[in-house]
């Protein structure tokens, strides 16, 4: 399959390209994805979109940038926000090579990890992550009111990195210094 990646900012999204990444965010998470926007808890900084040779959107992600606190050291963070891909073309690699888009983007730049959090562990190991046991700290947003409802504070098992710095993780303490993706 012939894919056409594309970089975007958040701010460079056009009505008719936010239409299409929420069809896309709503078809590929139903039960959770809120309908009248293409963020679930805030934007992301820019995302990577894939386009099949009909120009159509099948896949999708965000990416934020930011230092968390890794047992008292900050350290880099490149977070992938809601990798999705269309229905009909899941399974031809679409989510892998976004995945190598992001490698390649982290390449040469002062990011210590990739991080994400998945039920799919297995598709994300084929990719070279690897799953981590960290107690997590982030701020608590409502998705509906999308209000501050406090601090959370436990272990989360879906926690996944692929180390792309020279910094080496460690299990123990990761605060977010903001929300959960």
């Amino acid at each position: 399959m012939t894919l056409k990646i594309d970089k975007v900012f958040e701010y460079d999204i056009s009505n008719e390209l936010e239409t299409y990444i929420q069809e896309l965010l709503i078809d590929s998470f139903p039960d959770i994805y809120p309908k009248d926007r293409i963020y679930f808890k805030q934007l992301p900084h820019f995302r990577f979109l894939a386009f099949n040779q009909e120009n159509q959107l099948i896949g999708h992600v965000g990416l934020e940038y930011r230092v968390m606190n890794l047992n008292g050291r900050p350290v880099r963070i490149l977070g992938v926000i809601d990798l999705c891909v269309s229905q009909n073309t899941r399974s031809q690699g679409v989510g892998s090579t976004l995945l190598l888009e992001i490698d390649k983007f982290s390449v040469g730049r002062n990011i210590d990890f990739i991080l994400l959090f998945t039920d799919n562990m297995n598709f994300y190991m084929r990719n070279g992550y690897k799953p981590v046991k960290n107690k997590c700290k982030w701020m608590k947003i409502d998705n509906e009111t999308q209000i501050t409802n406090g601090i959370g504070f436990e272990e989360i098992d879906e926690l996944m990195i692929k180390k792309v710095g020279n910094t080496d993780w460690s299990e123990g303490d990761l605060d977010f210094l903001g929300y959960f993706y």
